[in-house]
């Protein structure tokens, strides 16, 4: 046997028994507890769903399935904590922007989310809201326009991270208003603020501002997906209302490291899949603004390329410059 002969038998072998360890990996997987980081608050729109997903593939695998919480740095800190885990039952539960945005956002990251994070399916997608303080009279998205025409500097706002910041903060840009933005590390002292009037808008996940709503404490003015939420049918996109420019979707998804086995990518998304078509999960989703969004890794890694290049068309549109 010459020595080509045996050579590409030996590469034959590793790769045979690469495909054979990859197989007996997602055969076994999980076979501890799973552990799903979260770079947002406790009580946001994707903690929710995180929640809900881990409960029933909880059931699923037969195995615990635990939401943590790293919240931070517009996602920064959640995203390199999960990289830096060297464990292969830990995932990551994320908003699209932490794969299409943040690269634009930031000019350097500790990360390369395209060649570090490998997109395993997406979840659902979480309805994003833009809400006013009922102590304003302002009724609608042209009123809020004209209120800070008129009163430059008097209004502020605050919003969860990611896309709001971007999307709503280069539209006040171009449109020259001066509405102060007001961080928040933690939900419950933004709603309060929201509430009491010493925030005046406020742009987050709708079940995140609903109860708000529900009390009178704050006023809806439209939704920025593009069809209506059916929790509340009433309130238009924001399209509709004159401003397509607002437009933000608020997919969500799991995400793992790069490295992890196709067949085990694919296992997985075909779990959440399932999870995502069951009807009571469906409902639990719409009852709080929310829409179950089953489909494959390739899928999900072809709506987020799509998404990174309309965002990186928008920035240069606006002349962003990202953060240092």
């Amino acid at each position: 046997m010459s020595i080509f002969v045996r050579f590409f038998a030996a590469v034959g072998l590793l790769l045979a028994i690469s495909c054979w360890s990859s197989k007996l990996m997602a055969a076994d997987w999980p076979h501890r507890t799973v552990r799903l980081i979260a770079p947002v608050p406790a009580g946001s729109g994707s903690d929710f769903s995180a929640r809900l997903f881990a409960e029933r593939l909880s059931e699923q695998w037969g195995q615990p399935v635990v939401v943590e919480n790293r919240p931070g740095a517009d996602g920064v800190i959640g995203v390199s904590a999960f990289l830096n885990t060297e464990d292969d039952h830990t995932l990551l539960y994320a908003i699209s922007a932490v794969f299409t945005l943040l690269p634009i956002t930031h000019e350097k990251l500790p990360y390369d989310p395209v060649r570090d994070l490998v997109p395993i399916c997406p979840t659902s997608d979480v309805v994003l809201a833009i809400a006013v303080t009922g102590k304003r009279s302002i009724r609608s998205l042209d009123d809020l326009v004209q209120t800070a025409r008129a009163e430059p500097g008097k209004l502020n706002w605050s919003s969860s991270p990611g896309l709001p910041p971007f999307v709503v903060g280069g539209f006040l840009k171009n449109a020259k208003l001066e509405l102060a933005f007001v961080p928040y590390r933690d939900l419950a002292p933004a709603l309060q603020d929201l509430g009491e009037g010493r925030i005046d808008v406020f742009v987050h996940a709708l079940s995140v501002t609903m109860p708000q709503v529900q009390s009178g404490r704050a006023r809806l003015l439209a939704v920025a997906s593009d069809a209506r939420a059916p929790l509340v049918p009433d309130v238009p996109t924001v399209a509709e209302a004159g401003f397509p420019d607002l437009r933000m979707d608020g997919v969500v998804g799991l995400f793992g490291k790069r490295g992890i086995p196709h067949t085990l990518r694919d296992q997985i998304a075909s779990a959440v899949s399932a999870v995502a078509n069951d009807p009571a999960i469906r409902q639990r989703l719409a009852h709080v603004g929310q829409a179950a969004h089953p489909g494959t890794a390739a899928e999900f890694a072809a709506l987020l390329d799509e998404r990174r290049r309309s965002l990186a068309d928008l920035a240069k549109a606006m002349n962003f410059k990202p953060t240092q």
